[in-house]
């Protein structure tokens, strides 16, 4: 049984691997650097994943548990900093975070609940007035609001009214020509995607995770556009409401502190389409 289990997991990383191969080829990265970056993958979740409470993770443990040479284990386990590697992650975050901040927290809403057009800063010199600098302060870290603006008319999510004010035109930060966020976004989404399906493979006593898809192989190639604008239109206003909800519980967003009962939820809606001839 065991050795079916693990011909069957075999076969679904081969099938996993296809695309990351594929997409590393066209970026020019050939298998000794995959290789390299297997093996930092493997040390990284054996410190992370498989520390044994209250023990030293030694050096021999990660090379028991990865199959690694004491020697790759002990150079791989002194490596860079993993931190310095999440700088393009944590701009996109912070991007995001004013962006969600705008839709869910009520200091920057408008009369009927909507984001309200904000100045780049407070002109007043009485009363603080909510303004694009204070949403970036309140809710992006130690990001300059400039930046942060810069960004956001990048992508199209914010544009400068004739006032003079900045007013969001989308509910989502979604990177467009900027190469390093959409490559650091397909690292994020698939590893939070392969997390939910090994909890579900793995959940004994625990309710699995919602993981739902729909597929049909012999669909008409001229109903394909009609199935992308209806997702497109649907799929967005799910996520808008799903996004409204859970700001309205997020203790950043809300400007309130936790008490150590920190959680990370993710939902995400993806499409694809792929001739069947090819297959």
């Amino acid at each position: 049984m065991r050795k079916k289990t693990e011909s069957v997991l075999e076969a679904a990383i081969i099938t996993l691997l296809r695309p990351l191969v594929r997409l590393m080829l066209n970026h020019g990265i050939a298998f000794g650097q995959f290789s390299e970056l297997a093996k930092r993958a493997y040390v990284e979740s054996a410190e992370s994943e498989f520390r044994v409470p209250g023990r030293k993770l030694t050096i021999s443990r990660v090379a028991v548990l990865t199959g690694l040479t004491r020697k790759e284990a002990s150079r791989l386990m002194q490596g860079d900093d993993p931190s310095a590697r999440d700088e393009p992650r944590r701009k996109v975050n912070r991007a995001a975070r004013v962006v969600s901040a705008w839709v869910g927290d009520r200091k920057y809403q408008d009369g009927r609940g909507r984001p309200a057009s904000l100045p780049f800063e407070n002109a007043s010199a009485g009363k603080a007035q909510p303004s694009f600098s204070s949403l970036v302060t309140d809710h992006s870290g130690d990001m300059t609001p400039r930046a942060v603006l810069d960004e956001l008319i990048r992508v199209g999510a914010v544009s400068k009214m004739k006032n003079g004010r900045f007013r969001l035109v989308q509910r989502s930060y979604i990177p467009q020509a900027d190469e390093m966020a959409k490559l650091d976004i397909l690292g994020t989404d698939v590893a939070d995607l392969i997390a939910a399906v090994e909890h579900n493979l793995d959940a004994k006593n625990e309710a699995p995770y919602f993981q739902r898809k729909v597929a049909y192989d012999n669909l008409p190639a001229d109903y394909l556009p009609r199935l992308q604008a209806l997702l497109a239109r649907k799929g967005q206003r799910l996520l808008e409401e799903l996004d409204t909800d859970m700001s309205r519980h997020d203790r950043d967003v809300r400007g309130e502190a936790d008490d150590g009962d920190r959680h990370r939820a993710m939902i995400g809606i993806y499409y694809y389409e792929v001739d069947s001839n090819d297959f």
